[in-house]
């Protein structure tokens, strides 16, 4: 416990223990929002790489397998963006930082968990910032998770590529 003398000296930020039961709120359910457009997002990229999937044979041209991984990646993308949007909106619209450019960048830096604190909110809603990490924790591991099913994928077609060049390598032997 901290003496009295010395916490009077402390900031007023560190004294304070408003716990904001409506920010708390309102970032749970932008949180389920946004794990929701991930799920639909993943969902939907992952049954349009299975769908290319299953046509790649080990006669496909390298280029147009790594243009089905350039597509998926750029799906990806898109979805997270929107994602930060979804944070972006409500932070504009409640106008706790001004202008829609600068609510999504401090959406984007905090969801991504980069931290460069050069936009903040306001002390008052500073609960929300790591609520909109863990949302971006939660959607960059789920992606990551894809990623790691569409890179074996990958190294299974190599693989195949490897033991037919073998093969070949073999019955010119």
């Amino acid at each position: 416990m901290i003496p009295q003398d010395q916490l009077a000296q402390l900031p007023v930020e560190v004294v304070s223990t408003s716990f904001d039961l409506l920010q708390i709120a309102l970032g749970i359910a932008i949180l389920i929002v946004v794990v929701f457009i991930h799920g639909a997002g993943i969902r939907r990229i992952s049954r349009y790489f299975s769908e290319r999937w299953v046509h790649v044979t080990t006669e496909t041209p390298h280029w147009r397998v790594n243009f089905l991984f350039g597509s998926v990646i750029a799906q990806l993308v898109i979805v997270h963006l929107i994602e930060v949007m979804v944070w972006a909106l409500p932070i504009y619209w409640l106008n706790l930082i001004p202008g829609i450019s600068a609510a999504a960048f401090f959406a984007a830096e905090t969801y991504t968990t980069l931290g460069e604190g050069t936009v903040r909110l306001p002390l008052s809603w500073r609960q929300l910032g790591p609520i909109i990490a863990v949302s971006g924790l939660f959607t960059f591991g789920w992606t990551s998770s894809v990623l790691v099913y569409i890179m074996t994928q990958f190294g299974t077609l190599d693989t195949h590529h490897a033991e037919r060049k073998k093969a070949a390598q073999a019955d010119r032997a």
